[in-house]
């Protein structure tokens, strides 16, 4: 074929009637041809996406470009900053010799700029605090988090039916731990014995462990009030998108626990946004980092409720991009619905490599121009093989793209910069402090109280929480109490509607 057949085709296939964000240049026979320009569609973004390649390869600085033209467009986005080097996006880049010859390569002009950003954190140690209710993360979430087989997961289902049933908020893991051990002694297994069935007590130990174990890993934080309102990720700064960035270098170490955070957020986004129909762009599009953690050991339930999510939300104008190394750690279910596919490059080092990596070149569409086998392994850094979805649905021509520097700092925000920007923020002052409202804990020990005041005229229990570890005590300060929020639990939670309204003590 023919480098002018191939221009020809790059420009069929990647021009559109309406807004489009730019990713690169085609490449053919080595050379990078400028006037092969590679765009993606902005009405196509939430028919989801997915970017891969191997460690180093520049997954990340393909994430930010992405990120930065969707803030330009006006569309909100939300990123994982897993190794803490995106915060960078709130300044402008640098000139320095490689992009400026990456720039000349393309043909274009490289305007180094700044971008709005949200600086968030799981711990409330690198940004603002990200929380959710025990309530709102739901039953199916953490059982996935607490590692818990059938029969405990049951047991969960049993505790979030009678919390809701008797309405008992289940605001932290001290709540939970109380709805536990409440029903599973005393008048509590009396009570749920007929409607709920009893719960037994090796299982409930097991799971009392569990729970004990989470809060030993110092991510109690995450659960409480005041929890996290979507609706905060949707602000604008001079008509551009927030880019909202969730720092979780800090707690690599459970990668399970903000990869399943991350996830409960679009839950949330799922159930409390409109219909939006056919959209001219997203209203947000959510990165998803490191996503082979979302799949592993996943029950069946799981799998149901994040298939449900991902066919679904587009349709509230959302977007969803997988980031992993391999195509092969996304189920073929979710894979067949990512319609906008950025490769790099991919390793072949052994039998099973060469066996994925054939795997994963019949997903795209057959090319007249590339090997595909061959060029998949020889790109270089910067690089990747593109198919997205035109404006009619259909994908694109693979092309092999050498991709646009992104144009803000490529880098960390300096320690004095990122506090700066923190103190300046409205969300760090607005979720900075924690609460604790009347819940189950308090609302339980109330009527162990009474039960024991009729029974047999025994001294009132003490009323309180028991104590709590120095992590809690700092995270959780005793100031006036958020009462009348309502809470409306994502699709993930078992039941849907709104919980009972929290009482102030």
């Amino acid at each position: 074929m023919s480098k002018e057949s191939f221009i020809a085709s790059v420009q069929k296939s990647y021009s559109y009637q309406g807004s489009s964000i730019f990713l690169g240049a085609g490449v053919y026979n080595g050379e990078i041809i400028a006037n092969a320009k590679v765009n993606l569609a902005l009405r196509m973004m939430n028919r989801h996406g997915l970017v891969t390649g191997a460690t180093g390869s520049g997954k990340t600085r393909t994430l930010q470009l992405i990120a930065e033209q969707l803030s330009a467009a006006g569309v909100s986005v939300f990123m994982p900053d897993m190794k803490g080097d995106l915060s960078g996006m709130a300044k402008e880049g640098t000139n320095n010799d490689k992009i400026n010859e990456r720039a000349q390569a393309l043909n274009i002009n490289y305007a180094p700029s700044g971008f709005p950003v949200e600086l968030y954190s799981l711990s409330g140690k690198k940004g603002t605090q990200m929380r959710a209710t025990v309530t709102e993360f739901g039953p199916v979430l953490l059982t996935k988090i607490l590692e818990l087989n059938d029969v405990q997961s049951g047991v969960l289902m049993i505790l979030f039916k009678y919390a809701d049933d008797k309405k008992l908020p289940i605001v932290d893991l001290n709540d939970l731990k109380k709805v536990l051990n409440y029903l599973t002694e005393g008048a509590g297994a009396a009570e749920i014995k007929e409607s709920y069935g009893k719960i037994s007590g090796a299982t409930a130990s097991t799971i009392l462990r569990k729970i004990v174990a989470l809060e030993q890993q110092g991510v109690s934080p995450i659960f409480g009030e005041p929890s996290f309102d979507v609706q905060d990720l949707f602000e604008k700064v001079d008509g551009r998108g927030t880019i909202s960035l969730l720092n979780v270098s800090d707690v690599q170490s459970q990668p399970m626990i903000f990869s399943t955070f991350m996830l409960s957020l679009l839950a949330e986004l799922y159930h409390k946004l409109p219909e939006a129909g056919d959209l001219d762009k997203p209203k947000l599009v959510f990165f998803l980092d490191e996503a082979h953690l979302l799949f592993k050991d996943a029950p069946v339930a799981f799998m149901d409720q994040i298939e449900q999510v991902i066919r679904l939300i587009r349709s509230k104008g959302v977007g969803i991009f997988f980031c992993t190394q391999m195509t092969q750690d996304i189920p073929s279910s979710v894979l067949g619905q990512l319609g906008n596919r950025v490769h790099h490059v991919i390793r072949a080092f052994t039998p099973n490599d060469v066996k994925d990596l054939r795997e994963t070149i019949k997903t795209f569409p057959k090319s007249d121009f590339y090997d595909l086998e061959k060029v998949f392994t020889q790109l270089g850094i910067g690089q990747a093989l593109i198919t997205v979805l035109d404006e009619k649905g259909i994908p694109t021509e693979t092309v092999v793209t050498h991709l646009a520097p992104p144009a803000s700092f490529m880098g960390p925000l300096g320690d004095l910069e990122y506090q700066t920007y923190l103190d300046q923020s409205d969300l760090f002052k607005k979720y900075k402090d924690s609460v604790d409202p009347v819940s189950a804990f308090e609302l339980l020990n109330e009527r162990i109280q009474s039960h024991q005041s009729e029974q047999q005229s025994a001294p009132p229990v003490t009323k309180g929480r028991p104590e709590k570890s120095t992590i809690e005590q700092v995270l959780s300060s005793p100031i006036t109490k958020q009462v009348g929020k309502e809470i409306v639990r994502g699709v993930f939670g078992m039941l849907f509607g709104s919980a009972p309204k929290r009482r102030s003590r």
